[in-house]
């Protein structure tokens, strides 16, 4: 049944008498068979015991030389009082899909850096007050476990489904992950937070001779070459760096070896392993707490801390306490973020955000702390990001 039909003012034009003149169409029947077939195939959109109502016919005309013919035609079951909805993909919904995607990268990268920078921020604060790096990476692992354990527990995230063979395979990864943590944080009390990144910018350096020497691993020369800024940059911010500590120094060097046998382990073990980034990086510190905590109450001590403890609340205040706690929660939740990117994003586009990232800290750690700097040691930092970012473009 047609509901109604709508003509447009041309549809009634010179035309009339050669429409009048043309012969009808014979009516054509289907056979049974083919009704029924075609009967089957609407059956999951539309029921085959409801007849179809032809709501509209928009602009039903024959096309002249200078008008297009254009019809739009809509259809409802007996009993819906609304067409029905046919879900057909559009060219739009794939542009659609991938701004939606290229937003999410973004907002990862945003929320990844902001909570890196807030993170190294009260990290120098409290090393400041209270130089016992041991137990300030114990307390970021003992935060960052006990957060995700209450995420579990309440159900607000999906437990990870392991077994023992993943823990085995787990074990070199978490031993290389608690000496990079607990060598960065030293690192971070003898020298500025700027210095420290300046040289673990220096990571795919070790990265590449490790790969080779130990792992016979061949790379292009283009990877080679971009090393020189990098080895350069890192050498020469060393050199003019005016608070130089050696401590400090081998810490972030230390720290650059260890987090580039993480990442061998990591790859090498964790193939064909379903655990998602957030419960992956999750497992990662509560083992590395177990192994970390009997080395940080051998080296520092409970005796030390309290008295350390109570000597920075002395001069600090209650501030102190949260201080504490703000740099043991944004530790863990960067991390986190930066584990979770990594499910969205290639290792190519992860290692330039890393390099962004690593800016974005020692701009906000010099301008915080007011970091005397001087302009041959900026060179010195300059040449050693870009070189970061020469390898990762070089290494695809």
């Amino acid at each position: 049944m047609i509901s109604s039909v709508k003509l447009t003012a041309s549809s009634f034009s010179s035309s009339d008498s050669i429409i009048r003149k043309l012969p009808l169409p014979k009516p054509r029947f289907l056979s049974l068979t083919t009704a029924q077939n075609g009967k089957r195939s609407l059956n999951h959109a539309v029921s085959s015991q409801k007849p179809i109502y032809i709501s509209s016919i928009e602009e039903f005309a024959l096309p002249t030389k200078t008008q297009r013919r254009g019809t739009e035609c809509k259809a409802y079951e007996a009993d819906r009082s609304l067409p029905l909805e046919i879900d057909v993909e559009l060219p739009d919904d794939q542009a659609r899909f991938e701004a939606a995607q290229k937003l999410k990268i973004g907002i990862y990268f945003a929320t990844w850096w902001a909570l890196n920078v807030v993170f190294n921020i009260y990290n120098k604060k409290v090393l400041t007050a209270f130089p016992y790096p041991w137990l300030t990476s114990t307390l970021s692992l003992a935060t960052g476990s006990f957060m995700m354990l209450i995420s579990w527990a309440t159900r607000i995230a999906e437990a990870p489904k392991t077994d023992l063979e993943f823990w085995k395979t787990l074990f070199p990864v978490a031993v290389a992950h608690t000496i990079g943590h607990v060598a960065a944080t030293v690192s971070m009390s003898k020298v500025a937070v700027s210095f420290t990144h300046i040289i673990k910018s220096g990571e795919p350096a070790f990265s590449v001779l490790v790969s080779r020497f130990l792992l016979g691993q061949m790379f292009p020369v283009q990877v080679y070459l971009s090393l020189l800024p990098i080895i350069g940059g890192c050498a020469l911010a060393a050199v003019t760096e005016l608070n130089f500590n050696m401590t400090g120094f081998m810490g972030a060097m230390i720290s650059n070896l260890a987090f580039v046998f993480r990442n061998i382990f990591s790859k090498k073990g964790m193939k064909g392993k379903s655990v998602s980034g957030m419960n992956y990086y999750a497992c990662l510190s509560m083992l590395s707490l177990l192994i970390l905590t009997p080395f940080a109450i051998a080296i520092e001590g409970p005796k030390m801390w309290a008295v350390g403890w109570e000597k920075a609340i002395s001069q600090i205040g209650p501030h102190f306490i949260w201080w504490v706690a703000a740099q043991s929660v944004f530790y863990h939740l960067y991390n986190q973020v930066s584990y979770m990117s990594l499910d969205q994003i290639s290792p190519l586009t992860f290692s330039i955000g890393n390099t962004m990232k690593r800016i974005s800290v020692i701009v906000a750690s010099i301008i915080i702390f007011h970091t005397p700097v001087q302009p041959i040691n900026a060179i010195g930092a300059a040449i050693a990001i870009l070189g970061t970012f020469l390898y990762s473009q070089a290494k695809q």
